[in-house]
């Protein structure tokens, strides 16, 4: 279980780097502006708020993966902290998505599943 849990929560981490490039590397690209819905000019203006953004998301899967190096080396109390702290962020980030823009509800459960899912094996696993 605990090994599903942290493929589960890797997986989260991957599609939080999609969102760091999107937000940090391509905001004002034709591909970044069709995922988010903004407009040219909307893109321009909110370049550097999605650039600091897209480097939240960054920490966010950086911690998944440290948590999981951690627990790959034995150091469970450590590893798991982590991880859940990345993955929890992600799910609470998604939730937060959802209430406040349910015409986005879509993109928040892929930015909250995986992490979630990640998060109930590992602690089944942990448990056991």
């Amino acid at each position: 279980m605990v090994i599903m849990g942290l493929v589960f929560a890797l997986v989260g981490a991957l599609v939080h780097v999609y969102i760091f490039v999107l937000e940090s590397l391509l905001w004002t690209s034709p591909r970044a502006r069709a995922v988010f819905g903004t407009s040219e000019e909307g893109a321009l203006a909110t370049r550097e708020l999605a650039f600091n953004q897209g480097f939240y998301n960054l920490f966010l899967a950086v911690a998944v993966v440290v948590g999981t190096v951690l627990l790959g080396a034995g150091l469970t109390g450590a590893g798991a902290a982590l991880v859940y702290a990345g993955a929890g962020s992600m799910v609470l980030a998604g939730t937060v998505l959802a209430v406040s823009s349910p015409k986005k509800l879509r993109a928040a459960l892929i930015q909250l599943a995986a992490p979630l899912v990640g998060m109930v094996l590992l602690t089944v696993g942990l448990a056991v």
